[in-house]
């Protein structure tokens, strides 16, 4: 099956090249390092003897933010990290919270035979890490023909993926048949990959990492700051849209207005999901009739109605202004869903539309909780968003279960450690027999 997947890449990356260049230049940052794609790595030293190579690939930038533990996990362990990602947004973050923990930092190379195998003789990796929902046929073949273990971590399957691939099961092989072990990030993703043909011995249950992960908080004096720099008035209530898609922007305006209809004084704080759409959400905004400030301009002038944080790699200083916040890709049209957890981390009351397949069981585990109500269209978006901006004991009981659900669910960094380190134990063991 590899070879057929050999024979049929190269045509079907030419079809689809235009449509990937154009993204990349709308989303820019990606003309640097652009060799990189096609199996080109940076500069890192020889192997050294007894010291475990680990490459580890996390697509963009929310993987790249789950990492922080495991990263700190394996360099304590004595491991040498080379870190990959894919997207320019996801390298720029790596790059600015990571440096001094891995090897090197690149970007992974396009999955065909001969760029993979041009990294992989570069990298000379022990052992393979893969994040989330990154399963490479030919980065896996790789794997199998040199005999190097494959992890994936934080493993999940979305809705989407899994039913392609429960029409074409002969197509799991090519995504499953290299990997030694899936951590799966929720019991429903294990049932799947079990389901999908990868053995249940080679499977295990281990939680989400996102749960793990320590993020800094702002001191009042920062918080105030912050709050001037986006435009929002030093005091008064903050609606949060999280990784927001088309449509969802207007919904919450509908929210903010119904709220200060009601005498409220809240603002709107708006995050899409991919900051390139400003140029979408401006006419919006402009339709309103109200005030409002992006960010990427640079710190308001005034206090606006509506801040807008059209920057990478910020949202988790946005969401400790909110009061509530609603979370993205969750409204029919859109499917899958935005990651809860960070804000659920925070400690913030959650609201989410009906499609967060992505992260179901999490999302049924917050509303189970207390933490976190669905909605199930726009109107009953705005209808909830006035009910809890006005009820601050509600609000409270909220975010007071978010916290404690979290606190209950940690703990997937250390099982995740475990496993890897028995991989590489096993590694380092078929190495010495080979040697003699």
């Amino acid at each position: 099956m590899i070879w057929l997947y050999r024979l049929l890449f190269v045509p079907a990356m030419l079809l689809a090249a235009p449509y990937y260049l154009w993204r990349m230049r709308r989303r820019g940052g990606y003309r640097r390092h652009f060799t990189q794609r096609f199996g080109v790595t940076p500069p890192m030293p020889p192997k050294t003897s007894g010291v475990p190579r680990v490459w580890l690939q996390a697509v963009s930038v929310g993987e790249i933010l789950a990492l922080g533990p495991l990263l700190h996990g394996l360099r304590t362990a004595g491991a040498e990290i080379y870190l990959t990602t894919t997207t320019s947004t996801g390298y720029t973050e790596a790059r600015g919270r990571y440096a001094p923990l891995v090897l090197a930092l690149g970007y992974f190379p396009t999955d065909f035979w001969l760029f993979s195998r041009r990294a992989w003789a570069a990298v000379q990796p022990d052992l393979i890490v893969l994040m989330e929902s990154e399963r490479w046929p030919e980065h896996l073949a790789q794997a199998r023909a040199r005999g190097v273990p494959v992890v994936c971590v934080n493993a999940r399957l979305s809705d989407r993926s899994h039913r392609r691939l429960r029409r074409a099961r002969p197509l799991a092989g090519l995504f499953f048949g290299g990997i030694t072990r899936v951590l799966a990030a929720s019991a429903q993703d294990a049932e799947r990959f079990r389901e999908l043909g990868v053995p249940a011995q080679r499977v295990m249950l281990t939680g989400s990492l996102k749960l793990d992960v320590e993020i800094p908080l702002l001191a009042d004096t920062e918080k105030m700051r912050l709050r001037a720099a986006l435009g929002l008035p030093p005091a008064g209530l903050v609606l949060l849209g999280s990784s927001t898609w088309p449509g969802e922007e207007t919904a919450l305006l509908q929210a903010l207005a119904a709220a200060r209809g009601r005498g409220l004084a809240v603002s709107l704080l708006l995050v899409p999901r991919h900051a390139e759409r400003r140029d979408e959400i401006r006419p919006v905004l402009e339709r309103s009739g109200l005030r409002f400030h992006f960010r990427l301009t640079g710190d308001a002038t005034g206090e606006v109605d509506v801040a807008v944080g059209d920057t990478t790699g910020e949202l988790r200083k946005f969401t400790q202004l909110a009061d509530l916040v609603f979370v993205g890709k969750s409204l029919a049209p859109h499917d899958g869903g935005q990651t809860p957890v960070e804000a659920a981390i925070l400690g913030r009351p959650l609201l989410h539309g009906p499609r967060m397949g992505n992260f179901r069981e999490i999302t049924r585990a917050l509303d189970a909780a207390g933490a976190a109500r669905e909605v199930e269209h726009a109107s009953a978006l705005v209808a909830a968003a006035v009910e809890l901006l006005g009820d601050l004991a509600r609000r409270d009981h909220m975010a007071a279960a978010a916290r404690a659900w979290t606190e209950a669910s940690r703990g997937a960094t250390v099982r995740t450690l475990e496993v890897l380190a028995t991989e590489l134990a096993a590694r380092q063991t078929a190495a010495t027999i080979a040697a003699k």
